[in-house]
């Protein structure tokens, strides 16, 4: 077995390996419905794995390396036989890669083949996480029969929609990503992408946006081209997003998530779906960002502790539908659903000289920063996805001593309190020019000052110029802000290049060529009562 291979699988929380002996079937030929043939490796134990059940990972990132070590071998060893494909256009795959507009045709067509071979198990199981649980979403109305569980981790039905709102398109992700597939085939590819990653950031900073420099392994992005040139609205993403056919799901589904994922919203609202719908479906999230490996080790584990029950015909062990890892508390809870019962809102508002407290707005003036996009507030820590870059819970204190960077805070809690749940926060907000962004923090102020992030969200707004209630949907999370610590609100005006900055000007985002900065108002008046709004446990 590969060293890397047996250090990860030490790090999962898996039953003991059946066998360590494993073979693969190279090539298979998978014939799609208009004559393309994509190709596939089957996984399977030395003894033989005919009849076994059967997961199927169908991968845009090839067969080998950590999609074969990190995924398919642990299952192989534990009692399946896998099926590993390459999405069209990618590793060996024929036709072009179009990513993400072909995967439910292709995916139901590899499905009707695999029920077909002779050696395929009365039960299948699709598996994978991020592109890999986004294929499971595309097809998952319609599987066959054969298909008993569906397990996608950091990934959502309409994927990456989120990233490309008119009001609070993300930079970085959609940028990187789009980068990585375009040259993930070059030789020596991670090693490329590893020294590229200052020419990427460079490319990022650079105006405008559709002539950057994204050829960092030989060849443009044109995923990111069609990012730059279609809002998460227009028709071209019409066949990425499948979100209105979660209802439709019968198969059971095992979502895990991340409270720093970028995806964490839509399976948010995937799974509230198949609940109010009467689906049967289990969530997990943990502290994790989008590649974390505590994200894949949970994975495997529903895998085999509730998937691999049900293609047996079996039931799976008794677990609770929502397992959450509560932060600050450092300890995983389990709760009927999502969100859980028994938390109520609870609004915190902005007050003179950076406090925040549940009392009513004080007569005060507004609180003011010059946002300058040529020197844009950075992205710190948080929601990320980019090489090199730490997400997740940082320290934030040199953030919030910047001067285009506000904050509010709390006196020392008395007690504990608890927060799981969606956040918003609704800021009453003027700027100088008529385009403006808001964006909106949540920390957690230790006893030693430290400022550790918890979650947040932004908003671009038009109409600026006149005073506005900015109403920003920040990440939901499941916190527990220990006595002694102090809740504090950041407030700024971007968070580059997580999200794109704003120009100040009104231009597209693809052809935005001037970048003009903006003096900022934050009103906290009692007529002008900026609030964030917490799910906080009943009678805390």
């Amino acid at each position: 077995m590969n060293p890397t291979s047996r250090i990860f699988q030490r790090l999962l929380r898996l039953p003991a390996p059946r066998t360590r002996d494993v073979t693969v079937e190279r090539d298979l030929r998978v014939p799609m419905r208009d004559g393309v043939v994509l190709l596939a490796d089957r996984w399977q134990p030395g003894s033989g794995g005919d009849g076994l059940p059967t997961a199927l990972l169908r991968s845009p990132y090839g067969r080998t390396g950590m999609i074969a070590n990190q995924l398919a071998r642990p299952l192989a060893e534990r009692g399946y036989q896998v099926v590993v494909q390459s999405t069209r256009g990618t590793f060996g795959s024929g036709g072009d890669f179009d990513p993400l507009r072909r995967e439910r045709d292709d995916g139901l067509d590899t499905l009707d083949w695999l029920s077909e071979q002779p050696w395929c198990g009365d039960g299948i199981v699709l598996f994978g996480g991020s592109y890999l649980g986004f294929v499971q979403w595309a097809v998952a109305d319609a599987v066959p029969p054969r298909v008993k569980a569906i397990i996608p981790s950091v990934s959502e039905s309409a994927f990456t929609l989120e990233q490309l709102r008119t009001d609070g398109f993300s930079l970085e992700a959609p940028f990187g990503w789009g980068v990585q597939v375009a040259g993930q085939e070059h030789p020596r590819s991670r090693l490329r992408q590893l020294l590229g990653a200052g020419k990427v950031r460079r490319a990022m900073e650079s105006l405008p946006l559709n002539q950057a420099d994204v050829t960092v392994l030989g060849r443009p992005s044109a995923y990111f081209q069609n990012v730059l040139d279609h809002d998460a609205e227009a028709a071209f993403w019409q066949p990425v997003d499948h979100s209105a056919r979660v209802k439709d799901i019968a198969v059971p589904v095992s979502t895990v998530g991340g409270w720093y994922d970028i995806f964490l919203p839509g399976q948010l609202r995937d799974f509230q779906t198949l609940q109010k719908n009467g689906r049967r479906a289990r969530l997990t999230v943990g502290p994790w960002s989008h590649i974390s490996m505590g994200v894949g080790a949970t994975a495997a584990e529903e895998a085999l502790e509730f998937a691999l029950p049900l293609a047996r015909g079996e039931e799976p062990a008794g677990r609770a539908d929502v397992r959450l890892y509560v932060m600050g508390e450092e300890k995983w809870r389990d709760f009927a659903s999502w969100p859980p019962p028994g938390y109520e809102p609870k609004r915190l508002r902005l007050q003179p000289g950076g406090a925040l407290s549940s009392e009513a707005s004080a007569p005060s003036t507004p609180d003011g920063y010059r946002y300058d996009p040529a020197d844009p507030t950075p992205a710190v820590g948080g929601v990320r996805m980019a090489m090199g870059v730490k997400a997740g819970r940082v320290d934030n204190r040199r953030l919030e001593a910047r001067s285009d960077v506000l904050t509010y805070t709390t006196a020392e809690l008395e007690r504990d309190t608890e927060v799981i749940g969606e956040v918003s926060a609704e800021i009453w907000f003027c700027s100088s020019l008529p385009y403006a962004d808001v964006f909106v923090r949540l920390c957690d102020v230790d006893t030693e000052g430290r400022s550790t992030n918890v979650c947040d969200g932004l908003v671009g707004l038009t109409g600026a110029d006149e005073i506005t209630r900015a109403e920003v949907r920040l990440w939901a999370t499941a916190y527990r802000f220990r006595r002694g610590h102090r809740i504090r609100v950041q407030i700024s005006s971007g968070a580059f290049p997580r999200y794109n900055r704003n120009p100040g000007t009104g231009e597209p985002r693809a052809t935005a060529a001037t970048l003009e900065a903006a003096d900022q108002l934050v009103f906290h008046d009692p007529d002008h009562p900026s609030t964030v709004i917490l799910p906080v446990r009943a009678g805390e």
